[in-house]
């Protein structure tokens, strides 16, 4: 007989991820995911005109691109959270991540209007079950402490980095290639991670329970309809019926949904994780700093396209000093948060993103890119790179293993969901403030315009430059004074709402005081 003895069970598991190697892959698997569920939200605005024309679509249609996506994105995270609790969170990781790169391949195949937005949808569907498991993935495959708070600065990094990385994506895509390849590159990165993943990313155990499918339903709807609500109002005003019909039915979805979720036994959302007034101000902060961003991006590069003139390949290089700020950002944080706890990074975080907004408030038809926006940027990044580290590991703090993927899910949720409704109202305001200058500027422009220009003026509606610089560049300042308005309000939370404890403090040394509790 050999005397070799067999592996033990922890060797056996080296093999399948554990060890340094093993976990670096494994951060390396979810990460990637994670950049690409993300980039993918910004990635397509760079493209929307060559879709347009490709596929025919109106001017108002071409919302639905993006719509299609973030609705049933952030309609369905809390119920992709849910899935890989029961289930197990790699094998629904993996179903999520195939799912998005089928729908990607459709999307880069379409051929009219209904199937891109049928397949933008699919998309969605996939990063709702994909997004909320690779968060948990962390608290599952990473020890708390040091080890889990690198691993959620490398997360929080990509979450907060990817859109300038899908703007600068979008704009090398669409200007070298064709705008299919923004959605054509999703496949070969699905199919690694797919192939990666069950090599190098440990299973949770699956627990027994059910799916709370009214929860789900009740909680889909509500967020549909409030989004939509949001959206419809930014396009038709806020008498619109379906506007008004939109947000009367968020409200009765959403108080069924709490309802529901209080009698549930396995409820989709266990409202006692609102009981951490932590956890509470960490998703109220997530709201309102999804709502600011999700605005900057979209106001600067309408501005940095019509106002400057860059190209979208310039335009999406214009907005890569983020990526590099955010992630010194995020690994600054990553190092000092057990010494000094979230709340500082917090509190200082979401000053320096109100300070940048503030700072672009400034910005008027004569800015220059070096001059008026890269400053303000970099002080925005910045504040990013601060928040998101902290906000993630505050979100899972003290969260039992068994509500891990529900807590990750509502942290995504309130970030996609509080990005679109923020994105509405601001642009809600962008139009207003836009309409308000119109009024000023149109007199201006026929006092010096030639008969041609008044007759073109007259069967479009459309000023001519620079009167319409001016346009939409009131509008674009309005639009960072609300976004700046909502960082501030992420501010005052920080600063009220989160107490962090010495036992926190322990937690995220790794040392004692880990029992799950308050916080």
């Amino acid at each position: 007989m050999s005397s070799t003895p067999k592996p033990t069970a922890p060797a056996a598991t080296a093999s399948r991820g554990g060890g340094e190697d093993g976990k670096g892959i494994a951060l390396f698997v979810i990460a990637s995911c994670q950049l690409m569920v993300v980039l993918d939200i910004t990635i397509v605005n760079i493209a929307l005109p060559h879709i347009q024309s490709a596929l025919g679509f109106s001017t108002t249609s071409l919302a639905w691109v993006v719509n299609a996506y973030t609705l049933t994105f952030g309609g369905l995270l809390l119920l992709g959270g849910r899935f890989g609790d029961i289930l197990g969170r790699r094998r629904v990781f993996m179903a999520g991540v195939l799912l998005f790169g089928l729908a990607s391949l459709f999307c880069g195949l379409a051929q009219n209007e209904w199937q891109l937005l049928a397949a933008r949808a699919l998309q969605g569907v996939g990063g709702a079950i994909a997004s909320p498991t690779s968060l948990s993935l962390i608290t599952t495959t990473f020890d708390e402490g040091p080890e889990r708070n690198r691993a959620f600065g490398v997360f929080a990094g990509v979450s907060a980095g990817g859109g300038a990385i899908g703007l600068v994506a979008g704009g090398m895509l669409v200007q070298w290639l064709d705008w299919r390849w923004i959605f054509f590159v999703n496949v070969p990165i699905a199919l690694l991670i797919a192939f990666l993943t069950p090599r190098h990313v440990k299973e949770s155990e699956p627990r027994p329970g059910h799916f709370d499918l009214a929860g789900a339903l009740t909680s889909t709807l509500g967020m549909v309809a409030l989004v939509y609500g949001f959206i419809r109002a930014a396009q038709e005003g806020w008498r619109d019926p379906y506007t008004i019909g939109s947000f009367v039915a968020a409200v009765l979805f959403l108080a069924l949904f709490l309802l529901v979720e209080r009698r549930s036994r396995q409820p989709i959302t266990p409202l006692r994780m609102f009981a951490d007034r932590n956890r509470s101000g960490t998703y109220g902060i997530m709201l309102c700093l999804a709502a600011a961003i999700f605005g900057m991006f979209f106001f600067l590069t309408l501005f940095v396209q019509q106002v400057l003139g860059f190209s979208p390949l310039r335009a999406g290089l214009a907005f890569l000093p983020i990526s590099a700020i955010i992630a010194v950002g995020a690994g600054l944080t990553s190092t000092l948060l057990p010494r000094y706890g979230p709340k500082p990074f917090m509190v200082t975080g979401s000053a320096l993103a109100a300070a940048g907004l503030s700072w672009l408030t400034l910005t008027d038809v004569h800015s220059t890119y070096l001059g008026s926006i890269l400053g303000p940027v970099l002080v925005f990044g910045l504040g990013m790179g601060l928040m998101f580290v902290s906000l993630t590991v505050m979100a899972l703090s003290n969260v039992e293993q068994r509500d891990s993927g529900a807590a990750s899910g509502l942290l995504n949720a309130m970030q996609q969901v509080g990005g679109s409704l923020g994105l509405s109202i601001l642009v809600t305001v962008f139009g207003t403030a836009g309409r308000n200058e119109a009024e000023k500027q149109v007199p201006a422009f026929l006092a010096q315009a030639s008969p041609l220009e008044k007759a073109r003026f007259a069967e479009t509606g459309v000023l001519p430059k620079p009167w319409s610089d001016q346009v939409l560049t009131a509008g674009v300042s309005a639009g960072f004074v609300t976004a700046a308005v909502f960082a501030a309000v992420g501010v005052l939370i920080a600063l009220f709402v989160i107490q962090v404890r010495p036992s926190d403090l322990e937690r995220l040394k790794g040392g004692a005081g880990m029992m799950p509790g308050g916080g």
